[in-house]
């Protein structure tokens, strides 16, 4: 089986479907065999995009925390979530819980937000029966392999994100903003470019326009980074979005994405970004204890669907501050 040439002494499996993928003898201590390992597992995350480690027995949130500190440094603490996430400790969180029988399509994790997380961590502490696997893309070859004109036109204008919050879905003002108290919301939408509204029944509506095509801070080449797919209407099973247009009004739905300009977009858009996506996934199912890094810029990833208990924990590291598409030198340096 072929190996990264940068691999010695981590030997990383390569293949077309799957991530890189490290095998290694389960050690005493993982935090400190990250620790030990970490220029060369950072190394792997930026030449592969993503790096599935299997080995390293992860059982418990501690574990992971503590993986995730030798790693990555401070964890972020997720803000402006589109759904509520069970905290596991400091910078930690379980998976969001969608519906095991509906996929989350590929996305590149809050990059409508202007500080984004640049590293992401996903460690399985139970593995599902079947399916469920945290799927990749690679962004620099999703972009190539899109329409010119259309990427040009994303490029150009970016993309618009509106959200309405309600006590019904999704995630809460509080959940999202870290507060219920207006004044501040009002503060954080001012200071992270977020036009807002508070309408007469007293809930909020939210506009915030982001690029879709960024550089990435360490190789400088142009990646598809965004959630236009994933959070656009057309996404949606049927069902679920034929319900949330009738109880909510096409105007009024929890989330959804348009062009910069904000002209809706089509539902043959979306399939295609979707199945150019599914085009350059690579997945490998997940065993109890594995460890997946992922360049959050440089590479998107999914959620399929499952049968049977699937327990999997999320952190978030390195912050990124983006602007117009590119990095502020501050926040692209490490």
């Amino acid at each position: 089986m072929p190996s990264s040439s940068l691999a010695a002494p981590l030997d990383v499996e390569l293949r077309p479907d799957r991530p890189a993928l490290l095998r290694v003898a389960s050690p005493d201590d993982p935090a400190s065999w990250a620790a030990e390992h970490r220029e060369a597992l950072r190394a792997r995350v930026t030449e592969h995009g993503a790096l599935l480690v299997r080995g390293l027995g992860l059982a418990d949130p501690e574990q992971v925390g503590a993986v995730l500190t030798r790693l990555a440094g401070e964890p972020m603490t997720e803000t402006e979530a589109f759904a509520p996430r069970e905290s596991a400790g400091p910078g930690l969180y379980f998976s969001t819980p969608w519906p095991a029988n509906q996929p989350m399509c590929m996305h590149h994790e809050l990059s409508y937000r202007l500080r984004v997380p640049g590293l992401m961590l996903f460690a399985c502490l139970t593995a599902p029966e079947t399916g469920g696997a945290t799927a990749v893309a690679d962004a620099e070859e999703v972009l190539k392999a899109l329409p010119a004109g259309l990427t040009r036109r994303f490029e150009q204008e970016g993309w618009l994100l509106t959200r309405s919050y309600n006590d019904e879905i999704g995630a809460s003002l509080e959940e999202s903003f870290g507060t219920a108290d207006r004044a501040a919301i009002e503060d954080y939408c001012r200071a992270h470019a977020i036009d807002h509204a508070w309408l007469a029944d007293g809930s909020l509506r939210t506009r915030q326009r982001r690029a879709a095509v960024v550089r990435h801070p360490v190789t400088g080449r142009r990646c598809w980074f965004n959630q236009i797919a994933f959070l656009n209407e057309w996404t949606l099973a049927p069902e679920v979005r034929e319900y949330l247009v009738d109880e909510y009004g096409p105007d009024g739905l929890p989330f959804n994405t348009c062009y910069g300009d904000g002209t809706p977009i089509g539902a043959d858009v979306v399939e295609h970004l979707n199945a150019t996506y599914e085009e350059h996934t690579r997945r490998e199912p997940w065993q109890a204890g594995d460890l997946l890094l992922v360049d959050n810029i440089r590479t998107a990833h999914s959620r399929e669907p499952f049968t049977g208990d699937r327990r999997v924990l999320v952190g978030m590291a390195e912050p990124r501050q983006v602007a117009d598409g590119s990095f502020t030198p501050e926040a692209s340096g490490r």
